[in-house]
């Protein structure tokens, strides 16, 4: 279990709501215990998440500060375990130098969408006229899933474009990028330097996730939902209208969540993409996915023009 948002709340695991008596969180506990034991039929893995459910609420003192979201510090712009609580602050817009390092050009909002969509259903579910501070981590812990997932997915984006800027001027990242005026649907991060150019998902699910038959499962992954094809879909479509071909595809994960550095697809049209820990990314879009399909450095520049003039944000 970890502090992202995405990840299944400690009374989500045990099944109960948060609002329960002591006594009745202890008997949720013992009968998953019980049925998620190996040795009766349960899995090592199912276990031991109920463990760790128990561990942060079984005791009302340690219960009492998980509900006051006391270890929940993640922060907003890195996505990585800090201090400072859910913060309102995103990654700026156009990446600034700092001291004498170059910085990437960035352009676009990372994650803006999410937010935006959290916020408004965060303060519809939190009620009209609260002045509660929706990034609060208690209150966050206690909202539905499908509003922690929004916050998730933009800090998710935020983490990517940070680590993405400091590969250096040879690179452009253009963010939250609208596929075609017709859909919903977007690109998290169009990414181009020497090694070609690649469309980026930035993705947390809460968990673990795999590669399986050519696609991304998990726990915390819908089975309607398929990342690497809708990733795909959303490429071609947007390569088609702006005339430019993508050298690879990449679904980004926090480190913990994936039990690999990186794994790829290795048949079907989706042959070639990768999924891959954050921390591996910079390195990955430095040297490229595989060395058949890295770009010429005066094809690079080419396509950045063609790209400012296609790209439309959402």
């Amino acid at each position: 279990m970890t502090d992202s948002p995405a990840a299944p709340s400690p009374y989500e695991v045990l099944g109960v709501s948060a609002t329960v008596s002591q006594e009745e969180l202890r008997r949720a506990y013992r009968r998953l215990a019980r049925a998620t034991h190996p040795d009766t039929g349960g899995t090592a893995a199912a276990f031991q998440a109920v463990q760790t459910a128990w561990e942060l609420v079984g005791d009302p003192e340690d219960r009492a500060r998980y509900d006051r979201g006391e270890s929940l510090v993640v922060d907003a712009v890195s996505g990585e375990s800090g201090g400072g609580g859910f913060s309102a602050t995103v990654h700026p817009t156009r990446a600034s130098a700092r001291g004498a390092t170059v910085r990437a050009r960035s352009y676009g909002h990372p994650g803006g969408r999410a937010r935006e969509r959290f916020l408004t259903l965060m303060r519809e579910w939190m009620g009209r006229g609260s002045d509660a501070d929706p990034y609060d981590p208690a209150l966050v812990r206690s909202a539905p899933r499908e509003i922690r997932m929004l916050l998730a997915e933009a800090l998710a984006e935020e983490a990517t474009a940070r680590a993405v800027s400091g590969l250096g001027i040879g690179f452009t990242i253009w963010n939250d990028v609208a596929v075609h005026p017709a859909t919903d649907a977007k690109l998290d991060h169009i990414v181009l330097g020497p090694a070609g150019l690649f469309a980026v998902r930035s993705a947390d699910w809460g968990g673990e996730v795999k590669l399986a038959k050519g696609e991304l499962t998990g726990a915390g992954i819908r089975r309607d939902e398929e990342p690497f094809h809708e990733l795909y879909a959303s490429a071609k479509s947007f390569g088609r209208q702006a005339g430019v071909r993508f050298t690879g595809l990449l679904v980004v994960v926090p480190d913990d969540a994936l039990a690999v550095p990186f794994d790829i697809v290795q048949r079907g049209r989706l042959s070639g993409s990768l999924v891959v820990r954050r921390s591996l990314l910079p390195k990955v879009l430095r040297d490229g996915a595989n060395a058949a399909g890295r770009e010429s450095v005066d094809r690079a520049f080419e396509l950045r023009p063609r790209l400012q003039e296609a790209v439309r944000f959402v």
